[in-house]
């Protein structure tokens, strides 16, 4: 799971304008990043200006996801990220950032200029894990762990053979044996009872 591209764009008139971007790119060779770089430009641009406002949509692209957010601003947020990565998680990125982004720049949607944002950067290294984003899968891995724990101390009971039916009638076993021990016990001391 990985995201290589994180993209503000204005899209309120065509055509589309790429703001700010971060990408993450490391995993391809130098020779090819330019040309990486550039595609994700182009695409960013053209999906921003297909999608219309207040819109959120995915499009799939060979190995790629393109996450995007059009907001009634006139600004699009557009994630690049592989096939693996919640589209859930990507949008909860994207409003966060955008967000963000109109909060300093609230006149973005009529700019033709790139506009500066280091949150992309710290933004693009902190989300390459979903579960740091969704809350709902940090619930859902901490779950599977503990099903896993469950499981694990299931069988180890099991593989003792302390089975609870077994259990339950050894506890029986245990009440009459000591109701017979507190009987007998009586019937000996009631035999030598001195004046």
């Amino acid at each position: 799971m990985k995201i290589v591209y994180i993209g503000i764009l204005q899209n309120g008139q065509a055509p589309a304008v790429e703001l700010c971007a971060e990408r993450e790119l490391s995993s391809y060779s130098r020779f090819t990043r330019g040309s990486i770089s550039e595609f994700m430009t182009m695409f960013s641009k053209t999906v921003a200006e297909r999608t219309k406002q207040g819109q959120r949509q995915d499009i799939q692209e060979q190995d790629f996801t393109f996450h995007v957010y059009a907001r009634t601003q006139g600004i699009a947020g557009v994630i690049i990220s592989d096939n693996e990565y919640p589209s859930l998680a990507a949008h909860q990125v994207l409003s966060k950032t955008l967000d963000e982004f109109l909060t300093l720049h609230p006149n973005a949607g009529s700019s033709r200029e790139p506009i500066s944002f280091p949150s992309l950067k710290t933004y693009i290294q902190a989300y390459q894990d979903p579960h740091q984003v969704d809350s709902i899968l940090k619930i859902q891995k901490e779950l599977d762990e503990t099903k896993i724990v469950l499981h694990k101390t299931i069988e180890s009971v099991l593989e003792r053979g302390e089975k609870i039916d077994d259990l339950v009638s050894k506890s029986e076993g245990l009440s009459a044996q000591s109701k017979m021990f507190y009987t007998s016990a009586k019937k000996q001391n009631s035999c030598c009872v001195i004046m």
